[in-house]
């Protein structure tokens, strides 16, 4: 009997299909693409396809922020200037001059791209603690600026991104038709935003399975050992800084288009965010592309579910005579919902990286690694029984003991 080896039939397959290497990655995508379909199908909820919509949003920013930090190990917590960038982008050029879906696109992810590659230089000379400042700074040096280049940003009174166009040929998402069914605005966004979602993941996996995407592990691992071998830190740090970069503007233009209308006060470009993605990443698990998609589902929509579900969370604490989570300060609770919703992040990014720091996809590959093993152990257990049997017969047909 013929055994063949599992790591030689992943080698033997296309490079194309090499990408989803095993039977449950083929499933996992199989029931995402569904999943995807199905949801507005489903769900008419306005309020839950903005909630989804959102963090398909985040995803995207995340699997950037990802290739950065669990790829190429360079840490940063300014990651909400780069949606706050793609925000703008598209209500200067999209919303207020018109510019088509996939121009107003393609126009953020170059300009934060090109910031990003701006920013990369700095890695060279700092790490650690230090870069998380540089990051930090460049996140205050985009607030400034979108407070005072009022002809472009609309300065404090903020820009609207409502009206940015949202077709591509004869798909117009604002209003769309599909499968017999009419969508709303919502529900075609939902379709818009995860099919990027899609798009970046494919894009990134490419990436991080290619020889640039190796050459930013090795930075990541051992940066002077990878420059001895050969691997230009200068190019592949700014490569990172520009990728990671261009996703986020590309998240942060559709975010915005999402929430219709963009300041200084929105949350596009509170330092929250930045900690978010973070926590997302974490949470979702560093090194990972479908990691950064899993934590952002989870992660993203937390304050809007807190916000949602504060009639649960106001019940009376006892001793203090006082609501447990109020909506603001002014209804007097222990806690205001967006308090609330921060330290529900903190909580869960110190339980991960206590109990489970490989985050959730750490958990999916040893339960991977143990259903593999157990099949393993069964087909070698079958095979040894089948040599077995063949032992005990003579050519006759009749077994050796008889």
């Amino acid at each position: 009997m013929t055994v063949i080896d599992r790591t030689e039939f992943r080698e033997s397959l296309p490079a194309a299909s090499r990408l989803l290497p095993t039977r449950m990655s083929l499933v996992g995508l199989a029931i995402a693409a569904v999943l995807v379909v199905a949801t507005p199908l489903v769900v008419e909820d306005d309020f839950w396809m903005t909630v989804l919509a959102n963090a398909g949003a985040f995803a995207i920013a995340a699997i950037g922020l990802n290739i950065l930090t669990g790829y190429a190990g360079q840490v940063s917590i300014g990651h909400a200037a780069f949606l706050t960038i793609g925000g703008y982008v598209v209500a200067y050029f999209g919303a207020e001059r018109g510019w088509p879906l996939p121009v107003w696109l393609l126009l953020a992810a170059l300009v934060g791209g090109a910031i990003g590659a701006l920013v990369g230089p700095f890695a060279l000379r700092f790490r650690g603690n230090y870069l998380v400042v540089v990051t930090l700074a460049l996140l205050f040096l985009t607030v400034y600026v979108v407070e005072n280049w009022e002809s472009f940003t609309g300065g404090f009174d903020g820009a609207s991104t409502n009206s940015a166009p949202l077709s591509i040929g004869p798909i117009d998402f604002r209003e769309l038709s599909l499968f017999g069914k009419d969508f709303t605005r919502e529900q075609g966004m939902f379709y818009l935003i995860w099919i990027l979602v899609g798009a970046t993941a494919v894009v990134a996996r490419n990436l991080v399975r290619s020889r640039p995407g190796r050459a930013m592990q090795a930075i990541r691992d051992r940066d002077i050992a990878a420059e001895v071998a050969g691997v230009s830190n200068v190019h592949y740090k700014i490569a990172a800084f520009s990728i990671s970069g261009a996703m986020a503007a590309l998240g942060g233009a559709v975010y915005a288009v999402n929430l219709r209308f963009i300041s200084p006060n929105s949350p596009i470009e509170e330092l929250f965010i930045s900690i978010r993605f973070v926590a997302i990443i974490i949470v979702g698990g560093l090194g990972t592309i479908h990691g950064a998609i899993v934590g952002a589902l989870i992660l993203g929509p937390l304050p809007e579910l807190v916000q949602e579900n504060i009639g649960v969370l106001d019940f009376t604490v006892p001793l203090l005579d006082k609501p447990f989570v109020g909506e603001t300060a002014a209804d007097g609770g222990v806690f205001t919902a967006a308090a609330f919703s921060e330290i529900l992040f903190g909580v869960l990014l110190i339980l991960f990286l206590m109990f489970q720091p490989t985050g959730i996809a750490g958990m999916s590959r040893k339960l991977r690694a143990r259903l593999a093993a157990r099949a393993t152990r069964h087909d070698e257990a079958r095979a040894v029984g089948e040599i077995a049997d063949e032992g005990t017969e003579d050519p006759a047909g009749t077994t050796a003991h008889e």
